[in-house]
């Protein structure tokens, strides 16, 4: 893939799920599919997403260079959201990142975590 290539992969009219351009990987904001579960079991089926999605793009989350977290209540959730990513993510290779509170597309929704990783 040349520098100024563009591989997008699931791909809809509204949006791609990973976009690879200019040595770099976007995963988009991912979500739980299960409404009934908290924050804990969210985040890792959210991480689980992600670990997916970088696989498809043929990279690690050890490539991550930043990540947006977005908490429906982060006083209520950020500790049980940072227990799972501390227990991801790889070993001194913690990207950057930023948490904040925000109402999310439903209901159900507790985080939303999107990320950019290195090729």
């Amino acid at each position: 893939m040349s520098d100024t290539e563009i591989v997008r992969i699931e791909t809809s009219q509204r949006m791609s799920r990973v976009v690879k351009a200019a040595g770099l990987v976007f995963v988009g904001g991912q979500t739980s599919a299960d409404p009934t579960v908290d924050v804990k079991i969210q985040t890792a089926s959210v991480l689980a997403k992600i670990d997916g999605f970088l696989a498809q793009a043929g990279i690690d989350k050890s490539r991550l260079v930043s990540a947006q977290v977005w908490l429906v209540d982060i006083g209520r959730d950020f500790a049980g959201m940072n227990e799972v990513w501390d227990a991801w993510v790889t070993p001194g290779q913690a990207p950057t990142r930023a948490t904040v509170e925000a109402r999310l597309a439903a209901p159900h929704l507790l985080v939303e975590i999107a990320v950019i990783a290195a090729q």
